[in-house]
């Protein structure tokens, strides 16, 4: 560790493009990691580097790859790898947003689960970085389409991961095709025997940087989570809206433009909402805050920005919309309720392949996020009809209602029809547009089991709802096939974003295996998972029986 800590990213020696690109994402000060991190990296040292995720890390590698990049040179000057396609979308979406100040720059990412065409096109125009998984990087070192020939820097992301998930020695066979003379960067959370050797063997003289964590998320947030399944996000955060109590709320997004269609969308629905991102000027900023503060707006709709310097009292509620991408930025934007010992309410979002970073998340922070249930259409309804009447009471308060009341007993004279009559129909049409009872709607799983049936293909039913246990799948590889479980294991971890210590027991057989997934795996999840290849052959999972019933033998050879 340095003995004189950097303060600021402006003194690190970052590209002007890259530091513009930094200043303008909100963030000022570089954490631990990245001011240990990218002085080395800049002069071209190796770096074995041991942080949690979600510490900063993604910035602390690629922030110096991009202040050293040549942009007229349009091959493949840096490579780094990842554990799961998920993250290798991430970490390229960051990369591509601190480059949007170098001119030309193009990177990729390459994993399985995505149409080769498309990687294929991608590398024939030319890249200047590219992040992938190892097998589909593997696939293309062979084919000839990915050449490392001019590689410089090569990063090795959440090395253990690697390691937990049997891909160790895919990574040994891709260091050994890069050049002798190449920077490397190895970063884990942990540092087992198997990552020292791989860090022996391939690192020259590495800089070492220890990171060590530390809960930093306030003890007066309550902190939860909905697992997004089933009703679409915005139906389900309009619900929580309209039952959960809140003063003021931010609502964090990842785009400067969904906080605007966004908060465009719950103004439509009711709701006092604007949107707060760094395309507006200071004084729109300014003002929108302002109102917020004095009640003029309960919802400000924001990105990360938001969330560095912002202190309004009346703010009770934070909801992560979309997830963050590393634990730092979710602690800032959490961090913006439950000041000065007040309480607060956080509720993260959270899709199926997303639940990997939400166990980062309570890893880093050491804290716990509990999981939460969509307030039901009948307490939407209830919550509807108690406004409604608490408008009528106000109404009869406050009003001079004579005329309205002469109308009424006209129209029962010449209808001939009850007061309650007119009432009903007076408070229907006043609620016509936005409905006080909230109708029951199909979700698309049902429909999709329907037409399943209809096709003369008859599924068990799967609910989107996720309950506690496992469900069985047939896949379409076997021991003839030279499959180990460690490949079932990568495969599905990577292609579905399934935490791998949530993939349940693996039976091996001649010419099939069957595999323990969660309960309630989506159906579009599934499909996916049919055309995944593993050991030369396509998975082809589905379904082997109802829950807890063991699959029957097909034709053929069964012995496990």
């Amino acid at each position: 560790m340095s003995d004189n800590p950097v303060t600021l990213f402006s003194e690190l020696g970052l590209a002007a493009p890259v530091l513009q690109a930094v200043e303008e994402a909100g963030y000022e000060a570089p954490s631990p990691i990245q001011a240990e991190t990218i002085p080395p990296l800049l002069e071209g040292r190796d770096l074995l580097g041991q942080a949690q995720t979600g510490t900063g890390k993604t910035a602390a590698f690629a922030l110096p790859l991009l202040s050293r990049i040549d942009l007229a040179q349009r091959r493949p000057q840096a490579l780094v790898l990842t554990p799961t396609r998920e993250l290798a979308i991430q970490v390229a979406e960051a990369i591509q947003a601190y480059a949007r100040h170098l001119p030309g720059f193009h990177i990729l990412p390459v994993y399985g689960g995505q149409g080769m065409g498309t990687q294929l096109r991608g590398l024939s125009r030319g890249v200047h970085l590219v992040v992938g998984t190892p097998g589909r990087v593997m696939d293309h070192l062979r084919r000839g389409t990915l050449v490392l020939d001019d590689l410089r820097t090569f990063v090795l992301d959440e090395a253990d991961e690697m390691l937990r998930m049997g891909f160790i020695d895919d990574v040994e066979w891709i260091l050994a095709r890069a050049p002798q003379e190449r920077q490397i960067a190895l970063f884990s959370a942990t540092m087992p025997k198997p990552i020292q050797q791989v860090a022996r063997r391939h690192l020259h003289d590495p800089v070492e940087v220890k990171i060590a964590s530390k809960t930093t998320t306030v003890e007066t947030i309550t902190q939860r989570y909905w697992q997004v399944s089933g009703v679409h996000k915005l139906d389900a955060l309009t619900r929580i809206l309209e039952v959960e109590p809140f003063d003021g709320m931010l609502i964090f997004v990842r785009t400067k433009t969904e906080t605007v269609n966004l908060a465009e969308k719950l103004e439509a629905r009711g709701f006092a909402a604007a949107a707060l991102n760094g395309d507006m000027n200071q004084v729109q900023r300014e003002q929108t805050v302002e109102k917020l503060k004095r009640g003029a707006l309960d919802i400000v709709v924001g990105t990360d920005v938001v969330a560095r310097g912002l202190d309004v009292e009346r703010v009770s509620h934070v909801v992560n919309y979309d997830i963050p991408y590393d634990t730092e930025a979710y602690v800032h934007r959490i961090g913006r309720t439950g000041r000065a010992g007040r309480k607060g309410e956080a509720i993260l979002f959270v899709a199926p392949r997303e639940r990997r970073m939400l166990k980062t998340i309570e890893r880093a922070t050491r804290q716990p996020i509990a999981p939460m249930n969509l307030p039901s259409r009948e307490a939407v309804t209830d919550k509807r009809v108690d406004r409604f009447k608490q408008l009528i009471t106000e109404t009869l308060e406050s009003q001079e209602l004579n005329f309205f009341e002469d109308l009424v007993d006209g129209y029962q004279e010449e209808h001939d029809v009850g007061l309650s009559e007119v009432a009903a129909a007076l408070a229907y049409l006043v609620q016509r547009e936005r409905p006080l009872e909230v109708k029951e709607q199909k979700a698309p799983v049902e429909r999709e089991s329907r037409e399943a049936k209809r096709g003369g293909q008859k599924r068990p039913r799967f609910d989107r709802e996720p309950d506690a246990g496992m469900q069985s799948y047939r896949i379409e590889v076997g021991r003839e096939h030279g499959v180990q479980p460690k490949h079932v294991v990568g495969a599905i971890a990577n292609e579905a974003g399934i935490d791998s210590r949530n993939i349940g027991r693996i039976q091996l057989y001649d010419t099939y295996s069957t595999v323990d997934l969660p309960e309630g795996l989506p159906i579009e999840l599934q499909n996916h998972l049919k055309k995944v290849w593993v050991c030369g052959r396509r998975l082809n999972l589905t379904p082997t029986s109802e829950k807890g019933r063991k699959p029957k033998p097909r034709q053929g050879k069964t012995r496990p």
